[in-house]
């Protein structure tokens, strides 16, 4: 029933609306879908539903024809609202949407465009709202990229599928920007540490290591920059305090759209499991991935230049935003993280 395929003969472009995710590592790794999408039905126009901030990362997505923006923020059911954009949605005449969030809510829209063919994971028991519903296998599609992917292919198809490498190609104009603007200096010895993680602290590698790592690096030469958002703020003071203010600090002080072209200016990148470290990985650079609550083998970065950490101890992956050591006091707390030493971290980025 999802095998549209046969219909591009009888009309064309064919048109797909993609109900995009609510976080910014998704959205890197969906951009996999959308290539999928275009090497199986190559004139097919893909237009992405999404909450704004995403606009730049779809902007350089040459698969992507149109975003159009999700007017809730996410957690907000606003059904009126819903409901009106559907029926506005009508006259695109879409046959296709493809619904990435497993909410019952998400589906709403595409249900109130009469879009014919509504393709997602059953989730919140979203029957009637969907009307090709799969069955998700999680110990076939291990892994968050493989699922997305897997929506858009027939049900029938072998899985879990191979996957394209998300591709945000260094946008010089933007890269000129930032430089001019934070007046910055191009350098092959630039580190780029990004110690926020939006899921929480159990994701979040110490400050004081962070610090560590960048006073060496700074004593070998290198410029260190911190990139994240205004809720990273307090871990960028820590390290910034503790290297004696020798990083660039622009953590809240930069749209996404620049912390992506700065960070693509940088030749290594040491991310927590987070949106940042998606977007390193699909900027193709030098990314070390640090892994405590979660496991990397379902959402790893997705280049060929990243490596993982992660030291599997009994414990973890717990999955759990907070350790559930920390609040009973017990001395091993987040030590899945803590016992990643910054001289293993070191080793890893060389000279």
């Amino acid at each position: 029933m999802a095998d549209l395929r046969h219909l591009t003969s009888a009309r064309k472009p064919l048109r797909i609306l993609i109900v995009g995710p609510s976080w910014v590592g998704d959205m890197a790794m969906a951009q996999s879908l959308f290539i999928s999408l275009k090497q199986s039905i190559p004139d097919c126009l893909i237009d992405v539903l999404a909450s704004a901030w995403s606009l730049p990362l779809l902007d350089r997505m040459p698969e992507v024809s149109k975003a159009i923006v999700m007017p809730l923020n996410h957690g907000q059911f606003g059904l009126m609202t819903r409901i009106k954009l559907g029926q506005q949605l009508q006259s695109e005449h879409y046959d296709q949407a493809i619904v990435l969030p497993n909410s019952w809510k998400s589906v709403l829209i595409p249900f109130f465009a009469n879009i014919p063919l509504r393709t997602g994971y059953l989730g919140e028991c979203r029957w009637g709202l969907l009307n090709d519903i799969r069955q998700l296998d999680k110990n076939v599609l291990t892994m968050t990229v493989q699922r997305f992917i897997a929506l858009g292919l027939p049900k029938k198809a072998t899985q879990p599928p191979d996957y394209k490498q998300p591709s945000l190609p260094s946008n010089k104009s933007g890269q000129d920007a930032v430089i001019q603007k934070f007046g910055l200096t191009r350098s092959e010895k630039t580190l780029a540490l990004c110690p926020g993680a939006e899921y929480g602290p159990s994701k979040r590698w110490p400050a004081e290591y962070f610090a560590k790592v960048a006073q060496a690096k700074i004593q070998h030469g290198w410029q260190v920059w911190l990139l994240g958002s205004e809720k990273d703020k307090e871990s960028a003071d820590a390290i910034n305090k503790l290297t004696n203010h020798q990083c660039r600090d622009f953590i809240g002080h930069t749209s996404l759209a620049e912390a992506v072209d700065i960070m693509s200016l940088a030749n290594t990148v040491i991310a927590n499991d987070s949106g940042l470290m998606h977007l390193a990985a699909a900027l193709d650079k030098n990314v070390i991935a640090i892994y405590g609550s979660t496991l990397p083998e379902f959402a790893p970065p997705l280049c060929t230049k990243a490596q993982t950490v992660f030291l599997n101890i009994p414990c973890s992956p717990c999955r759990r935003r907070v350790c559930p050591l920390y609040p009973v006091g017990h001395k091993d707390h987040t030590q899945c993280l803590t016992e990643i030493k910054p001289e293993r971290i070191l080793e890893l980025i060389g000279d």
